[in-house]
């Protein structure tokens, strides 16, 4: 399935601006000295190896962590002030199953912040209605989450994030969950939703970045943007622990950093 063409997008401005951000659990750095930012419109994908960093940027991204060093704004604010424009879309959605929770419900927790004494408006509902309409889960409104496939739990997923009207989509390892059989149609979704906003994406899957991504940055510790298509040896340099440091070294030495290089 080809990628879905994108218009040019004009000048803009910039929804995520890092600038030197480091982060440490306890005496282990985590992320150290990391800068890059991102323009409104585009559609990154966040990939590198386990235990990289991608989870605890996402933290950073949604204010759940504080930085140690460094500066991060989002649409030119803290995470934390900013927080109600970033849609995020975990991996999956612990519940009890025997909860009576219908999909409407579970997209008008994106509309949490504006729920006030005697329930949520008749705009919050239209709004959570139209969400479901836009990844295609209408019909579900009334449906039991518990009774929904894993693809279509997915869906309504990203539909509580859009439920907050957001200026940057953030979603973690989006397609982990769900089954083949209906990967297609929810990368359709994701495909249409590019067109629309500002979205960062975690991901293993090589093949979404391709169909989703205009570009990737790559995480280990520290952080480097590609271009696309990725090379094979860019590829096995990113997940082989052997050439993850030769990679860094390079990576760094391109964008003018040569602390790392053996020259002179």
């Amino acid at each position: 399935m080809p990628p879905a063409l994108k218009e040019p997008l004009p000048a803009c401005e910039t929804i995520v601006e890092c600038s030197n951000l480091s982060f440490r659990y306890g005496k282990t750095w985590v992320l150290e000295d990391v800068s890059f930012s991102v323009p409104k419109g585009e559609s990154l994908c966040v990939i590198g190896p386990n235990g990289g960093g991608k989870s605890t940027l996402l933290k950073l991204l949604l204010g759940l962590e504080e930085a140690e060093r460094g500066s991060l704004k989002i649409l030119g604010k803290s995470p934390e002030k900013a927080r109600s424009k970033i849609g995020y879309v975990p991996q999956a959605m612990r519940f009890d199953p025997l909860f009576p929770i219908t999909a409407l419900d579970i997209v008008l927790m994106g509309r949490l912040d504006r729920l006030r004494i005697g329930g949520f408006s008749k705009n919050c509902k239209a709004i959570a209605l139209e969400a479901l309409a836009e990844v295609e889960m209408a019909d579900t409104a009334k449906r039991a989450f518990a009774d929904l496939s894993g693809g279509q739990r997915q869906r309504v997923m990203i539909a509580r994030a859009l439920a907050c009207e957001p200026e940057l989509l953030l979603l973690d390892e989006p397609t982990a969950n769900i089954d083949l059989s209906i990967e297609e149609q929810f990368i359709e979704t994701l495909q249409k939703l590019r067109k629309k906003m500002t979205i960062m994406m975690v991901t293993h899957d090589l093949d979404l970045v391709s169909l989703l991504g205009d570009s990737v940055l790559c995480v280990n510790r520290r952080i480097h943007r590609h271009s696309l298509p990725l090379s094979g040896d860019t590829i096995r340099e990113i997940y082989s622990g052997g050439r993850r440091i030769e990679h860094d070294q390079r990576a760094r030495h391109n964008h003018g950093d040569h602390s790392a290089c053996d020259h002179d």
